[in-house]
């Protein structure tokens, strides 16, 4: 897993709950980073956390050599260059819909000639594009700009993680955030699908054994990061 000697972990920086702020030397702190130290931990090796902006930038670097894991939301197109672990956390995701919408479900957003705002390949947005029919996805660059996209172009719905929503819905006068949601985020640590299978075979225990000893859960409460759930233990 680390044929350098050091462990080459790469986090994505995008997502508030996972990584929630970067210390004076720029260095990445909260649940994601704390996964990928205890890994390390485990293996007896240092880590080096290679930061990008977004989880697509992880998802592209896969197959370039520049990292061993990847901490990303586990997801079939990503799928295809990394080979992932059972997931270690998971986020709900849903819509943000204007006052006097009638959406009340996915399903009611998935009609012809709805716009659903939403940030570019983040894991909601591919599920959306696998799973929607109808509507149309409105991509924007980052959170904020997915937002400000769904204000200013007046759109029917802004998709994102439910935690989030609930922080957004408040700038929006009358807007409500649905009850329902449309699939969760699945957050999972991965090595890239050309590596030794023992590489992945390892990191399968490892997750599995953080979710049981209490380390997952520990870590979401040391970080405070509210909406994240420790997701279900898997079985063989």
């Amino acid at each position: 897993m680390a044929p350098t000697g050091r462990l080459r972990a790469a986090i994505n920086l995008s997502n508030f709950l996972l990584v929630s702020s970067t210390d004076a030397a720029g260095v990445p702190v909260g649940v994601s980073p704390d996964m990928a130290l205890a890994l390390g931990a485990a293996l007896g090796v240092e880590v080096d956390l290679t930061i990008y902006p977004n989880p697509g930038d992880v998802a592209d670097a896969a197959t370039s050599g520049d990292w061993d894991i990847g901490n990303i939301g586990a997801e079939p197109k990503r799928a295809e260059h990394i080979s992932f672990s059972p997931a270690y956390a998971e986020i709900p995701c849903t819509l943000l819909v204007p006052a006097g919408s009638a959406i009340e479900s996915i399903a009611d957003a998935d009609q012809p000639g709805v716009r659903i705002a939403v940030k570019a390949r983040a894991a909601y947005a591919l599920w959306l594009e696998r799973n929607l029919e109808h509507a149309v996805l409105v991509e924007a660059e980052s959170l904020d700009a997915s937002f400000d996209r769904f204000v200013a172009d007046g759109l029917d719905a802004l998709a994102g993680l439910r935690p989030r929503l609930v922080d957004d819905v408040a700038r929006v006068e009358g807007g409500r955030v649905l009850d329902t949601g449309f699939s969760s985020v699945q957050q999972a640590m991965g090595t890239p699908r050309d590596r030794d299978p023992a590489g992945i075979d390892y990191l399968v225990r490892f997750v599995q054994a953080a979710k049981e000893s209490g380390l997952v859960a520990d870590a979401i409460a040391r970080h405070g990061a509210e909406g994240l759930l420790v997701a279900p233990a898997t079985t063989d």
